[in-house]
């Protein structure tokens, strides 16, 4: 039986699957509900004779990658509309409401029958998938109009399918990209060993993105009385487990330094039980009207969207999803020259892996390495700017993918 016959009755039967869950799981009702949208939006607002350009992101975070080349898009195709699609939820609500794009909405279940329809509507001048976005009918579709494809901010490892002796199927799916804009020497070689030579080292995005926050206003008046000339720990996207470390860490300090949970999770009740656990004075963002910052110690922030802001007042951080599912964003805090802590799940993201090897992220596995870690740079200024300006460093040193890979993509039209 062909490889793509079971892709496609896997697809459909996870579609239908989907559905079923869907009534008793809110975000997977926000993935198949959204979905119902995509097909009537694009019929109303792609009914002007523009050019059209397409982008596709899985979530956030290839999001924070495509951002990049879509302002530079913006700025070099100024009459083309740009679309941009999104597999996740937690992607798509969030930003749904970008201005990054003139049309923001969920992409279709990938069926044969929704690439033809999708692509007959938005009919892309070219098409631009960031990191692992991988869509066998889709980019099928793509290759038999003849539409330049371009895979941008990838990374490939042995482990994925394309490089097994039974992965043909999705081997044949990588011949639709026109060129392949990889982040390291090492994915370069991996498409090499399978034939693949349009391929180019050009780095991460969003070493771009990152770079362009130093350029705007950071400033939050809250902060700056709450911080009140004091170091600052700023603990971002933490997760319970994090902040099994970080919560009894704080209740021992008798330093100097202040202290900020973001935690990933702001539901109420993950809220009232981190201020359950803290023992020194704490007070919420929302509950900061009228109230004197500087008296306090730590800082909750239960609201999402300040955190990039907050990290600039950050004498060192700490960055959560390393104990539980995976690790956000360290570059956000790395940008502002601080030394940055994480757990032990940081493989697979390549700017963490390459700054705990320099020395400017410190990756820690239990409670005695993150008091130690801790209590270093708690007392030693020194220490943490040296370690701080490691990540400064290596993030002015690596920018610059997002120009390269927009003048590359302009010399195939």
């Amino acid at each position: 039986m062909p490889l793509r016959f079971i892709y496609n009755f896997l697809v459909l039967l996870v579609g239908n699957i989907l559905k079923v869950v869907a009534l008793f799981q809110p975000k997977i009702q926000l993935f198949v509900s959204g979905r119902k949208n995509t097909f009537p939006e694009l019929e109303t607002k792609l009914s002007s004779d523009k050019e059209n350009i397409w982008m596709h992101v899985a979530s956030l975070g290839e999001f924070e990658q495509g951002l990049p080349i879509l302002e530079r898009l913006r700025k070099q195709f100024p009459d083309h509309r740009l679309i941009l699609t999104f597999f996740s939820p937690s992607g798509y609500e969030v930003k749904k409401n970008t201005s990054a794009a003139d049309v923001v909405v969920y992409l279709p279940m990938d069926t044969i029958s929704n690439a033809t329809r999708f692509l007959n509507l938005v009919q892309p001048e070219f098409a631009v998938f960031v990191k692992y976005e991988i869509w066998p009918n889709y980019l099928k579709e793509l290759k038999q109009r003849n539409i330049p494809t371009f895979l941008v901010s990838a990374l490939f490892s042995k482990r994925q399918i394309y490089f097994k002796p039974y992965g043909g199927f999705m081997r044949r799916s990588l011949t639709t990209f026109s060129h392949f804009f990889v982040q390291d020497n090492s994915s370069k070689a991996l498409l090499q060993s399978i034939g693949f030579e349009n391929c180019t080292v050009s780095g991460d995005t969003r070493l771009d993105r990152v770079s362009e926050i130093l350029k705007r206003d950071n400033q939050l008046d809250f902060m700056t009385e709450f911080k009140n000339n004091h170091p600052c720990l700023v603990a971002g996207s933490t997760w319970p487990e994090d902040e099994e470390l970080l919560i009894p860490y704080i209740n021992r300090s008798d330093s100097n330094f202040k202290f900020v949970i973001a935690p990933h999770e702001i539901k109420e009740a993950h809220i009232s039980k981190i201020l359950a656990a803290l023992q020194k004075k704490t007070i919420c963002y929302s509950e900061m009207d009228n109230k004197n910052m500087k008296d306090y110690d730590v800082l909750v922030v239960d609201t999402i969207g300040l955190l990039t802001k907050i990290y600039s007042y950050a004498d060192m951080a700490y960055v959560g999803g390393g104990f539980a599912t995976g690790l956000h964003n360290t570059m956000e805090p790395a940008v502002f020259g601080v030394p940055v802590v994480i757990g032990p799940k940081y493989h697979g993201f390549k700017e963490a892996e390459d700054l705990v090897a320099n020395g400017g992220i410190l990756s820690v596995s239990n409670q005695t390495e993150f008091y130690k870690v801790m209590d270093t740079f708690i007392t030693d200024a020194q220490q943490r700017e040296q370690v701080g300006a490691i990540n400064a460093n290596y993030i002015a040193a690596n920018k610059g993918a997002a120009d390269l890979i927009t003048e590359s993509i302009s010399k195939y039209l």
